[in-house]
């Protein structure tokens, strides 16, 4: 159990008037006892009374044996979940986080009409939001990894290969480079393709002339990386250049604006405003950025929505991009940290624009 990670939960609880929380994301559950279950489609869940008690709920499939600072109750695939659940809480308010899934909820909430679910999750997600010194050095070395990675991928890349292709590279560098592999499914994109923000990888192929988006990120530690690059095979064109220009200018400009105390959606603004103010403005379609960690998306998000302001220790992308229908698109994305200086950006993969 980490009681430095479960207190920072138990401080939130306090603030938002919970005297208990299920918790069945296993990444949350990770975050706080320091073990990583994957239930499958069986319940998980672990259970924070605001006197820090823990009581882990796990099918004894999953072997879990003991966990430290937490009692552990152990079902097996007869037993009634929702009559467990039932009787280990009291009635009244419960916080329970966005990943319960209904099929656990709904018998729990015909069981027992005392009891009141509301979303607890931003417990943990803001917990889980600031780094300490220890994640922020994982994270540092898994973008470092990932800087080489992608480095070493995008040398490889030629006219002919398919978008798989590259995805197979850049993996197969990352697991050469110690990583267990990758935080998410590479997004490769060329030419047309790279006008859809989340292009699923396919087996089209590269051709001279494509502006190629490579997406990706690796694992460091249980940390994630993500960085976006654009490259361009044989001589860009003059659109392409200017577009390539003003998003690498509003990439620059979003990592400039990261500093304490200002609001995410001022972040999103700074590099928004530059893609708008060129008239490309409908063209980026997406949020500026998201946080990032244990998960490569986590709370909060780097957007007009966002209520967050910067705080020392958060990560977080800044992503912005261009995206014309049917003919390209280009994206740079970084990770950037928040110390008490201002931003530090994690990525040091060159920006300029590269003609392979």
């Amino acid at each position: 159990m980490n009681n430095a990670q479960l207190q920072k939960v138990l401080t939130n609880m306090h603030e938002m008037g919970l005297k208990q929380l299920l918790i069945t994301s296993p990444m949350s559950i990770k975050y706080i006892t320091g073990r990583l279950i994957g239930p499958g489609e069986r319940l998980l869940a672990l259970l924070v009374t605001d006197e820090g008690d823990c009581t882990l709920v796990a099918n004894s499939l999953f072997a879990v044996g003991s966990m430290d600072g937490a009692r552990l109750i152990e079902y097996d695939d007869t037993d009634d979940t929702a009559k467990l659940l039932s009787s280990l809480l009291k009635g009244g308010v419960l916080g329970v986080d966005k990943e319960l899934k209904s099929r656990f909820l709904l018998p729990l909430i015909d069981l027992r009409l005392d009891i009141r679910p509301v979303l607890g999750s931003l417990c943990v997600d803001r917990a889980r939001m600031i780094k300490t010194g220890e994640e922020l050095s994982l994270m540092a070395e898994s973008s470092r990894l990932n800087d080489l990675a992608l480095s070493e991928t995008i040398k490889t890349l030629r006219a002919g290969q398919s978008e798989e292709d590259v995805a197979g590279i850049y993996r197969h560098k990352a697991l050469s480079l110690g990583s267990p592999g990758e935080s998410f499914p590479s997004l490769i994109c060329r030419g047309p393709n790279c006008a859809e923000p989340h292009h699923d990888t396919s087996k089209d192929l590269l051709q001279s002339g494509d502006s190629v988006i490579l997406d990706v990120g690796l694992l460091h530690g249980g940390y994630c990386s993500d960085m976006t690059r654009t490259v361009f095979l044989g001589k860009p064109t003059d659109e392409m250049r200017k577009v390539y220009a003003l998003v690498k200018a509003a990439n620059e400009a979003g990592r400039a604006a990261v500093k304490p105390g200002m609001a995410l959606k001022d972040v999103d603004r700074a590099a928004r405003s530059v893609i708008e103010s060129a008239g490309y403005g409908k063209y980026f379609i997406h949020r500026t950025g998201h946080n990032i960690g244990l998960e490569v998306h986590e709370y909060p998000d780097v957007s007009q929505s966002s209520g967050e302001v910067c705080q020392p220790g958060m990560v977080f992308s800044i992503e912005p991009g261009i995206y014309l229908p049917g003919r390209f698109g280009v994206r740079i994305e970084d990770l950037v940290a928040v110390t008490p200086e201002g931003g530090k950006t994690l990525n040091h993969l060159d920006r300029e624009l590269t003609i392979l």
